[in-house]
Formats: C-alpha cells, structure tokens, sequence
C-alpha cells in the first residue's frame, strides 16, 4: 500500500509494443501513477519486478518465454506484495482462470476503456478484486471443474474452521453477488458482510475475492450448473 502522497508505481508487460505504448499513455499522464518499467515477456516481467518494485504490474497472459500465468505464480511467490491484473484479449479465457488461481488480483479485456483500466489499477493496489462478480462467476463455473466427487467444503484446507454463517457468504458470493447483494440476502449489514469475507480469506488462506470463487467451485460448494443463469 502506498503512503498518501506516493505514487502507485506500475510495470507493464505485453509482448505487443503497441499495447504497452498504449496502457502507459493511458496511465502517465495520471499523477496518481508512475510506469516504471515495461517488458515484452514474463521472464523479463519477473526480472523487472524485482528491480523496480511495482505495486501493480499489467500483465498480458499470452507471452512468449515466459508466459503471464507462470510469471503471475512466480511473483506471488517472490513478491507477494506485489499485485497483478491480467489482460486478456477475450473475456471468456482459460488462460484468465490459471492467472487468477495464480495469484492475479483481476483482469481486464484489452478492449476495456481508459476509465476501466485506470480504476482496475487502482483497485486491485488496495487488495481487492478487480473483475466484476457475475463476469467472475461465470467465467470461473466455464473453466473451472470440481472434482468429479466433491468434497465436502468442510474438507477444503481451512473451510472446517469456517461458522455456518460464513460458508452462507462464501456461498453467497461464489454465485456473483456483491458485498451488497450479500448483505441484502442475508438481511444484515454491509460492514458485517465484510468482515465475514475477511474472516473467510484468513481462513482459506486466499489473497482475494477470485481465489475464494476458485475454491468454491473447486471444493464442490458451489455447480457450475447453479449459476447459469446469472447475468
């Protein structure tokens, strides 16, 4: 996390030269950011990390020598304070679920607008997820498969320590609802929402809302087949 006055420093890798060109004219002009260094693949992506020290770096998925997954599972490892948002050419992409379950905070389609990626940024240097809930959730019931016997959540790593009352909200928001849409389910507050999904990273040991959708899907809590219709 930034101090309030320092900038939120950004890496930018892609292997098209025209797409980093791109998301740093976006970004530069922003006072509140500071590209710091650019790559044109993951290795170097990596290397640059641990040079510059970014606070978020925009990462292509599909790259050469290093592809944006792998390079996303190395930096959470060597740099976990370090944020990843992932781009995708296509909002519907495998390659976005691997980079999720990975360690990226979010993604974005490259066709997104200069507001949606300024504030992406921005979200995902606060910890949180930057993907919309419902795209979230259908994207991840599209690619990600249960074991064909599920286990019980209470199975998954941590999920036995959960209260009745949390596994309600982690249900909850594995469908796509919002911390608001919860709090309307559930008939309480917003501010009691949020703690409950604190507790509940702390416990599955996840970074962020992606990875606590992942592992309920994974776990068998939530079918993919339960949220098709969703919007």
């Amino acid at each position: 996390m930034t101090g309030p006055s320092e900038r939120i420093r950004v890496l930018i890798a892609d292997d098209q030269p025209l797409v980093r060109r791109g998301v740093a004219l976006i970004l530069n002009p922003n006072p509140v950011f500071d590209v710091v260094a650019e790559a044109d693949n993951g290795q170097q992506a990596v290397e640059l990390a641990h040079q510059h020290r970014p606070h978020v770096v925009v990462m292509d998925i599909r790259m050469p020598v290093l592809d944006g997954v792998q390079a996303t599972e190395r930096l959470a490892r060597e740099l976990p304070a370090c944020r990843v948002l992932a781009l995708s050419t296509f909002d519907m992409d495998e390659y976005v679920v691997a980079a999720l379950r990975a360690g990226a905070s979010g993604f974005l389609t490259k066709d997104a607008s200069p507001e949606e990626l300024v504030a992406a940024v921005r979200t995902v240097h606060t910890g949180e997820a930057a993907v919309a809930p419902r795209l979230l959730t259908r994207l991840i019931s599209t690619y990600v498969t249960a074991t064909r016997r599920p286990r019980p959540p209470s199975r998954v790593p941590g999920a036995g320590e959960l209260t009745p009352r949390e596994v309600e909200v982690w249900h909850l928001l594995a469908t796509g609802l919002d911390n608001a849409g919860i709090a309307s389910a559930m008939d309480v507050s917003a501010s009691t929402v949020k703690n409950h999904i604190t507790s509940i990273f702390a416990k599955l040991s996840v970074r962020d809302r992606a990875q606590a959708v992942i592992a309920a899907y994974e776990s068998g809590l939530v079918e993919a087949g339960s949220v098709n219709s969703l919007g």
